[in-house]
């Protein structure tokens, strides 16, 4: 715990990725990633795409758990918007739900896993307080800002 008055200090952890987005023609797409980690936000994980694939051509964040990342890099798993699969024995398909559609996101399992552990450097894992997330969370859900 942080002495009375001092500074926070938050880490954030980027690591950019390459993956490619499967089309429904079988085809495809190279796109950069940036996986995002943030120590005021331990829960959870933050996929960072481009502008340019996007429909409305602005970044686009998918932010998800990071127990849920960890899962899905041995079996699948996920039930809502974000689902993970492992796709052979070097590769980890995120599938992202979305009222548009669905976007299925090849990405190189080491490069996830590599993410995955460096964030257990800021944040071990069930080390992460869960007094603010659920504040967060209640907030949001009725409305609070």
């Amino acid at each position: 715990m942080p002495e009375k008055g001092a500074p926070l200090v938050y880490i954030a952890l980027e690591q950019p990725t390459g993956a490619h987005l499967l089309t429904p023609d079988h085809d495809e797409l190279a796109v950069p990633v940036t996986l995002r980690y943030l120590s005021d936000d331990p829960l959870a994980v933050h996929f960072v795409f481009p502008a340019w694939i996007s429909l409305d051509e602005e970044e686009v964040t998918w932010t998800f758990a990071r127990s849920l990342l960890e899962e899905g890099l041995g079996s699948p798993a996920g039930l809502g918007t974000v689902r993970l699969c492992p796709d052979g024995p070097s590769h980890t398909v995120v599938e992202l739900h979305a009222p548009q559609g669905i976007a299925a996101v090849r990405f190189q399992t080491a490069a996830l896993n590599r993410f995955l552990l460096r964030s257990y450097t800021v944040t071990e894992p069930g080390g992460e307080p869960l007094e603010p997330a659920l504040d967060r969370g209640l907030a949001s859900l009725f409305g609070v800002v």
